[in-house]
């Protein structure tokens, strides 16, 4: 493995890890990071689905303990069922979206521009949803009716354009519809494992030519580090919304998509043309 592809791997595996669950678009960042450091093509493709289930392996990790008493309580337990019922709803919008118009999202969304305009307008969205009066109708996970859930799923559908954020769209969607801040956050970690995992899944299968032998140590190096830089990224991420908004989030948006923009504006960076 060449130096520059092992340092390329560790540079995404950073980038997907530490965005993956915060609100500021993981897939945006990898499409404009791959772009910069000019990691593209079939490898690519492949390599993001294994940094992304890295990414979800390491928040699994981090709630195996909740995971684990509802696989146990869910044949006699109401408060497991419901749970599980909850994330199979939230699940539904974007899995029938995503396999109905994935090649057309695909073609004409995924690019710098389009990433840049929705981190701009995502983070307007966050500081507006955070100035307003939260009324808080579930203060935790277990508390959430199965009307949260499915306008959370509806907000999720809205990540299916890169930039806006998976996690954004569901903690400020939960946010918006009665979650407590770190019920919203929260559950938008927990619909994440059953949607990224799906995702890998259909990806990896779609895509399964794609996986070489020899490309098992980029791989290796990509898994690893996003797995870890996600773990750290998760319990930041809890510790931090403990005592403050996710307006500092909105902010980074804003800014990172101005400059985007503003690159491409004054032809510093030919963003428009970029292909992934």
């Amino acid at each position: 493995m060449e130096l520059w592809v092992a340092v390329q791997a560790f540079i995404l595996g950073v980038v997907e890890g530490l965005t993956e669950f915060l609100p500021v678009s993981s897939t945006g960042h990898q499409i404009i990071v791959a772009d910069l450091i000019d990691f593209r093509g079939e490898r690519a493709i492949a390599f993001n689905i294994i940094i992304q289930l890295a990414a979800i392996l390491a928040v699994m990790w981090e709630y195996r303990r909740k995971i684990l008493d509802v696989v146990i309580q869910l044949p006699r337990e109401q408060g497991a069922q419901r749970f599980t019922l909850n994330l199979l709803i939230a699940f539904i919008p974007a899995a029938v979206i995503g396999l109905l118009f994935s090649k057309q999202i695909h073609q004409y969304l995924f690019n710098p521009i389009t990433v840049a305009a929705a981190l701009v307008i995502g983070g307007v969205i966050i500081l507006w949803a955070e100035r307003r009066v939260h009324a808080v109708t579930a203060g935790t996970v277990d508390e959430m009716g199965w009307r949260h859930a499915l306008k959370v799923g509806c907000c999720q559908c809205l990540a299916l354009i890169p930039g806006t954020s998976r996690s954004g769209a569901t903690i400020i969607g939960g946010l918006l519809f009665g979650l407590s801040r770190k019920a919203a956050t929260e559950f938008s970690f927990f619909l994440a494992m059953p949607t990224m995992v799906a995702a890998a899944l259909y990806s990896g299968y779609k895509y399964r030519d794609l996986f070489q032998p020899a490309d098992l140590p980029v791989f290796a190096v990509g898994f690893v580090t996003s797995f870890i830089f996600a773990m750290i990224a998760v319990r930041s991420l809890l510790k931090f919304i403990g005592n403050h908004s996710y307006a500092v989030f909105a902010w980074y948006r804003i800014g990172f998509g101005l400059l985007i923009l503003a690159t491409w504006q004054f032809g510093l960076i030919d963003w428009a043309t970029a292909q992934h």
